[in-house]
């Protein structure tokens, strides 16, 4: 569905985007991640052809930038981060002016703006101005105008900045019925959205593309630091901290919480068996007894961290 190949896009002598490639197939909903300014706007742009890359190709099914740009476009609906709404149109209005905008037949225009308005849940508000709405109806009607037309590739850019959880919720769960029958792009910060509503990952940074998986996969990524969750018994949970940072091979410690004197932490290391032997043997010198000690799964903000703070 999309192949990206090799693209650089540079800004003068500065790479906005080094070399990367990826592919994409129907269906998927890819959780594209990166630090700001580390060139997510910037792919973005370039696989909806609003800007040609320096080097490179790019493929939208089987047809390249650089020989049919309109109809690529035809094939991709967009929501960027600002919204581009009318605020002082009805939503009916506003979605019709859009359809004729992209050029769909004026016998389909009226069943297309239905299609639309059912698939986002709009109904209620079809005749309401859009300026009169709340944030999750307007991210709703910005959603709506993307797929009007029923493009295969719906390309979001920040569909919940600004929400409040109840509708950040309502937008991911459109998001992915929305990805049932669509290949979606979602460029957010919010990782936990990444998580429930994406089933493969691009991280990039600094320009370069620096994983491409499952959360899974990309756990992997971290298999040089080892993630342990501990409980242990002991009067106060002063200098336990201090305790387990002592031991070699702990890079950082964090304080999870206590009750009843059990005192929880979580403990990131190096990834072997000493570590665990020095946490053991430390917990047995000191008279803390130990009620859980495991290992944890690293979080995508973890996996995030890693790859993009250099």
């Amino acid at each position: 569905m999309i192949e990206v190949c090799n693209v650089s896009k540079y800004y003068g002598d500065i790479p906005a985007i080094d070399d990367i490639s990826f592919t994409i197939s129907k269906g998927e909903i890819i959780g594209f991640l990166g630090p700001n300014g580390a060139g997510k706007t910037t792919t973005m742009k370039i696989l909806t052809c609003f800007m040609r890359p320096s080097k490179g190709s790019v493929k939208i099914g089987d047809i390249d930038i650089y020989d049919n740009p309109l109809e690529i476009k035809k094939m991709i609906g967009y929501l960027p981060e600002s919204n581009p709404l009318y605020y002082d149109m009805q939503v009916a209005d506003f979605l019709e002016y859009i359809a004729k905008l992209k050029e769909i037949p004026k016998s389909s225009i009226n069943r297309e703006m239905e299609r639309s308005i059912e698939k986002c849940g709009l109904e209620k508000v079809a005749y309401r101005k859009i300026g009169n709405l709340s944030k999750g109806y307007k991210q709703r009607v910005g959603l709506a105008q993307a797929i009007e037309g029923d493009p295969p590739i719906l390309i979001l850019d920040e569909p919940t900045s600004g929400l409040d959880p109840n509708q950040i919720v309502e937008i991911r769960e459109l998001i992915k019925e929305l990805g049932k029958e669509k290949t979606v792009i979602l460029s957010t910060h919010i990782l936990p959205e990444v998580e429930t509503t994406c089933n493969r990952i691009l991280i990039i940074s600094n320009g370069k593309l620096v994983a491409d998986g499952t959360k899974e996969e990309l756990s992997n990524v971290s298999e040089d630091s080892l993630m342990l969750s501990i409980t242990v018994k002991a009067v106060s949970a002063d200098g336990l901290d201090s305790d387990f940072k002592n031991v070699k091979g702990v890079s950082n410690v964090v304080y999870t919480g206590s009750k009843d004197n059990l005192h929880s932490f979580d403990i990131e290391a190096e990834n072997n068996e000493t570590v665990r032997d020095s946490i053991f043997n430390l917990c047995s010198e000191k008279g803390y007894i130990i009620y859980e000690l495991k290992k944890s799964e690293h979080s995508l903000e973890d996996i995030f961290k890693q790859l993009t703070l250099h």
